[in-house]
């Protein structure tokens, strides 16, 4: 299953964790319905999950993967950078790097 780095967590939780959002809020995680030759992933702040979502729990945040994206990232690490312009960038790197 998708693991998550220590970074990723604390920005997810930075995304999630506002005032006004109910306690399940998560990040979700789905392959884009755009047609084209690369699979491309599309990330949103879900309420809860949707449908047949798997959730992973880490520390206290939720990522809910669409089942398509699950199978793709099941070996997989999500990581974030900051880019020049203050701006996160989660990103999608092999498990152990």
């Amino acid at each position: 299953m998708l693991t998550l780095t220590a970074g990723a967590v604390a920005a997810i939780r930075d995304l999630t964790s506002q005032p006004e959002t109910p306690p399940e809020t998560g990040l979700r995680i789905a392959l884009s319905s755009q047609d084209g030759p690369a699979r491309a992933l599309e990330l949103s702040i879900s309420g809860g999950p949707l449908g047949d979502d798997q959730v992973l729990e880490a520390e206290d945040v939720h990522v809910y993967l669409e089942p398509a994206a699950a199978s793709l990232l099941g070996d997989k690490t999500l990581d974030v950078e900051t880019t020049q312009d203050d701006r996160l960038r989660f990103r999608i790197v092999e498990a152990g790097t």
